[in-house]
C-alpha cells in the first residue's frame, strides 16, 4: 500500500566535527572525539540509505549514542552535571517548521534530536515496508514493530530526557508535547491498522474488527485534537491526514457493527449502522481531496487511491443492501433515527508502545580518561575555533516509488499481533 502513511520530513543537521580545541589532552580522549565524528557522520548516512534495515539503523545508533552518552551521564563519582555536557553546539531543523533551526549547546539536546530522527527512520521504513507489492508475514510483523518501537522511542524521550532540557522546546518546535505526542499517537493507530488489516484478511469475527477500528479512530481523533492549537500553516496538511484515517475507520467500526447487530437479528440497528458508515466513509473521500489539496511539510500519501479504501466503500454498500433486502422479507424492523453508540472495546490487537532505552556507556568513556578533558585549556585555543557557522542542509530523501497495489497482506495461517 504506497502512498498510504503521510510522512514529515526527516530532521536536518549541521556538521559537528567534535573538536574540542586543546580540551582533549590523551590519545584515548582524542580517540572518542573522533570516534564521536564518525558514528555521527554514518548515522545521519544511514537516515537516507534506501538499503538500511531495522538491525543496522540499531547499530549505527548505539555506536553513536554510547560514546555521547560520554559527553552526559556522570563519569567523576559525583552527582554532578557532566563537565562535558556544554561544551558543544548543536543545531537542528525541526519537521514542522522548513528550513528554520534550532540550536542549544547541551549533549541532552543532541542525544533527544538524533534519537527523534531514528523514530522518524522507523516510520518510513514501515511505510516504505508496507509499500511492496506482496508484504509477506515477516514484513507485516517488521512493519508492525517499526510503528509500536517509534511510538516507544517518543515516549521514552518525552518522559525521562526532554525533562531535562536547560532551554526548554519553542512552540511548535518537535520537542514540545503536542508535537512528539501527535507522532507517538499517529505510530500507534498506524500499529493498529497493521492487525486490522490482518484481521480482514484472515476472516476474524466482526466483533473484534469493529472494536479495533473504533479504537484506532479514537487514537487518530485523539492526534488531531492535539494539534489543534498548533499553527495551521505548519499542521494543516498532517491535521488533515489524522481526519480522513478517523473518518475512515469509524466507517470500518460501523461497517462490522453492523454485521455483528444484523448476526444477532437486529436488522433495523444494523440498517442504520451501515448507514453511518456511508457517512464516515463519504466524509474520509471528501477530507482525501482537501488533505491533497492543503500545502503543509512531508510527503503526501493517497490513501484514496488504495483498494483497502476503495474495497471498504463496496463493502459497505453490498452489506447495506443484504441488510435492506433481508429487513423487507424478513425482519420488518424499523430504522432507528440515531446511529448506533459505539461503546466497543478490543481485547487482542491493541498496539502499545515499545519499550526504548539508550545503549550503556561506551567502554571507551572510563573515568580515567574522562579526567584527561580539561575545560581551561579550552579557552587558551579559543581563537583557533573557526568563526563561519555550519549550515543546516536539508535531508535529500530517497523517493519511494509506487508498487502495484493488492491491498491485502500475504498473511496464511497466521494469529492477530
Amino acid at each position: 500500500m504506497t502512498h498510504w502513511f503521510h510522512r514529515n520530513p526527516l530532521k536536518a543537521t549541521a556538521p559537528v566535527s567534535f573538536n574540542f580545541y586543546g580540551v582533549a589532552g590523551s590519545q584515548a580522549a582524542n580517540k572518542i572525539c573522533n570516534d564521536l565524528r564518525t558514528t555521527r557522520a554514518r548515522l545521519l548516512e544511514m537516515f537516507t540509505d534506501s538499503t538500511c534495515n531495522p538491525e543496522i539503523m540499531k547499530n549505527a545508533s548505539d555506536a553513536y549514542f554510547s560514546l555521547l552518552q560520554g559527553l552526559i551521564a556522570s563519569l567523576d563519582g559525583t552527582t554532578q552535571e557532566n563537565k562535558l555536557r556544554f561544551i558543544q553546539n548543536f543545531k537542528w531543523i525541526d519537521t514542522l517548521q522548513g528550513n528554520i533551526p534550532s540550536a542549544q549547546q547541551d549533549a541532552i539536546f543532541e542525544l533527544i534530536s538524533m534519537a527523534f530522527n531514528v523514530a522518524i527512520w522507523h516510520t518510513k521504513f514501515a511505510s516504505r515496508l508496507a509499500g511492496k507489492e506482496n508484504v509477506t508475514e515477516v514484513e507485516a510483523k517488521d512493519v508492525h514493530r517499526s510503528l509500536k518501537l517509534a511510538a516507544g522511542i517518543f515516549k521514552h524521550l518525552k518522559e525521562a530526557h526532554i525533562p531535562r532540557l536547560i532551554t526548554p522546546a519553542e512552540k511548535g518546535r518537535d520537542l514540545e508535547p503536542r508535537v512528539i505526542d501527535t507522532y507517538m499517537i499517529q505510530c500507534q493507530a498506524e500499529a493498529q491498522e497493521v492487525t486490522i488489516a490482518r484481521a480482514i484478511e484472515l476472516k476474524h469475527n466482526a466483533t473484534l474488527i469493529a472494536a479495533l477500528a473504533f479504537e484506532t479512530a479514537n487514537f487518530y481523533q485523539k492526534a488531531d485534537h492535539t494539534l489543534n492549537t498548533l499553527e495551521p500553516e505548519c499542521s494543516s496538511k498532517w491535521r488533515k491526514y489524522l481526519q480522513l484515517k478517523q473518518h475512515f475507520y469509524m466507517a470500518y467500526a460501523y461497517c462490522y457493527h453492523g454485521q455483528t447487530l444484523l448476526a444477532s437479528d437486529k436488522c433495523g440497528e444494523s440498517i442504520r449502522s451501515l448507514q453511518e458508515a456511508e457517512k464516515c466513509y463519504s466524509r474520509a473521500e471528501a477530507l482525501c481531496k482537501e488533505y491533497r489539496q492543503t500545502k503543509g511539510p512531508g510527503s503526501t500519501a493517497k490513501p484514496s487511491e488504495q483498494l483497502f479504501f476503495t474495497k471498504l466503500g463496496g463493502l459497505i454498500k453490498n452489506t447495506l443492501q443484504k441488510c435492506e433486502r433481508e429487513n423487507g422479507f424478513i425482519y420488518f424492523h424499523k430504522v432507528p433515527a440515531e446511529a448506533p453508540q459505539l461503546e466497543l472495546k478490543a481485547s487482542y490487537g491493541l498496539a502499545d508502545p515499545m519499550s526504548f532505552e539508550f545503549p550503556a556507556l561506551s567502554e571507551q568513556c572510563t573515568p580515567e580518561v574522562y579526567s584527561t578533558f580539561d575545560l581551561t585549556k579550552g579557552a587558551k585555543n579559543e581563537k583557533a575555533k573557526p568563526k563561519q557557522e555550519e549550515e543546516v542542509k536539508p535531508v535529500k530523501e530517497p523517493d519511494l516509488k509506487p508498487q502495484k497495489d493488492t491491498g491485502t497482506i500475504n498473511v496464511q495461517e497466521m494469529h492477530l499481533l
